[in-house]
């Protein structure tokens, strides 16, 4: 069982996220953030992904303080602009069929907050993917045995049966791309005193 210095919260509501801090047995609670996720206009992807995952920890400081907050979140960047989560089957279907061939970058950040300290610790992840060649009746296929993918950025669930809609990934963190990179995060954590392991 990982040791911690101070209470741990994950600001997100994420089942994905929060299995992904599971696998460490680190003990933390989840809180739902209250910050609005709309990017600002001319803002680069990476930008924004970097201010809604500090904006996210700041969110719950209040109400979580002498904790370490770790606030997270991803943009995926095609074709000239930033791709959300669908949210729905039929915008998933449309969105992935534009992403053919294409290829498409996750920026995935990650922030710890020590809200005793305000310390704030920061990074921003870039992944690479590349997607295969599918045609309508594979999305829809895809769609019908993952329909959670509608919740993931770009449509694609990489971790479970979208991986199969994937040519190519590079990234230096593969965790990264589920949404939460881990990799630095233990960084984060070891510095606030933190054991993992």
């Amino acid at each position: 069982m990982a040791a911690t210095a101070l209470p741990v919260v994950l600001a997100s509501t994420s089942t994905f996220r929060r299995k992904q801090l599971q696998t460490w047995g680190l003990p933390f609670e989840c809180a739902a953030p209250e910050y609005d996720e709309t990017p600002l206009a001319g803002e680069a992807a990476a930008g924004t992904a970097r201010r809604l995952a500090a904006g996210k920890a700041r969110s719950l400081a209040a109400r979580f303080p002498a904790c370490l907050i770790i606030g997270a979140d991803q943009v995926a960047w095609s074709g000239g602009r930033q791709l959300g989560k669908p949210m729905t089957p039929e915008r998933a279907q449309t969105m992935l069929e534009s992403l053919s061939g294409q290829s498409i970058v996750f920026y995935s950040a990650v922030c710890l907050l020590n809200t005793a300290t305000g310390r704030l610790h920061e990074h921003t992840d870039t992944t690479v993917v590349q997607m295969r060649r599918f045609d309508r009746a594979t999305v829809a296929r895809y769609l019908q045995r993952e329909p959670d993918a509608m919740y993931c950025a770009g449509g694609a669930k990489s971790e479970a049966l979208g991986s199969a809609l994937i040519e190519r990934i590079d990234s230096s963190d593969p965790n990264a791309l589920i949404g939460l990179p881990l990799l630095r995060l233990a960084d984060f954590l070891a510095a606030e005193g933190v054991c993992i392991v």
